[in-house]
């Protein structure tokens, strides 16, 4: 979970790194969901992972989380985690946007999401009103399997896709009718082609 005006500066593509205090091993490095403001904004993808010093830190990294100098960078970094020392540990994690997800699109039924990234996003913000059986299926999506993979995995066999898929639309459903994904709909395109926010 970011603040939601680093947020801002990684869709407008100005934040293209974090940096953390100590040393900081991603728990995925393919593709990560970042969360901002109560929802997920965008998917990234992890381009590098660098240590070090405090005191090695240069304009440049500032520059790539957002901030226009180290001083400003540092400002902000003892405002999260207190006093530290220039010879602590800082971990950069330079990404990239792959996809922006502050406003899908309505062509496919997962709204452009792959169901690994909506199994993620619903354990995230779903899970009080999920039954057993629900989460089991998305914990074991949200590994990054597909869903027949998923079904062979859960059942033995891929001939219960059918009610993976089930869970995975409803979820789908749910995380857009609760606003904590937003779309565009097609069915309100206007002659200019721009989309209204439902």
């Amino acid at each position: 979970m970011v603040r939601s005006e680093y947020g801002r500066l990684i869709l407008e593509g100005v934040k293209k790194a974090t940096i953390r205090l100590g040393v900081v091993i991603p728990k995925y490095y393919d593709e990560v969901i970042v969360h901002s403001g109560g929802r997920p904004i965008a998917k990234v993808r992890i381009v590098d992972v660098i240590y070090k010093r405090v005191s090695q830190l240069t304009d440049e990294d500032a520059k790539l989380d957002g901030f226009n100098n180290v001083s400003e960078l540092v400002k902000a970094l003892k405002e999260v985690y207190g006093d530290f020392s220039p010879n602590d540990t800082v971990t950069i994690i330079k990404f990239e946007v792959i996809q922006r997800l502050d406003e899908l699109k309505t062509y496919d039924r997962y709204h452009g999401l792959s169901p690994s990234d909506i199994a993620r996003i619903g354990l995230r913000y779903l899970k009080s009103i999920l039954n057993d059986d629900e989460i089991k299926i998305l914990k074991v999506l949200g590994s990054g399997l597909s869903i027949r993979e998923a079904a062979k995995e859960l059942y033995g066999s891929v001939e219960r896709r059918w009610r993976i898929r089930r869970v995975v639309r409803r979820v789908a459903d749910e995380l857009v009718r609760r606003g904590i994904i937003r779309i565009v709909d097609r069915d309100y395109l206007g002659g200019d082609g721009e989309g209204v926010k439902s």
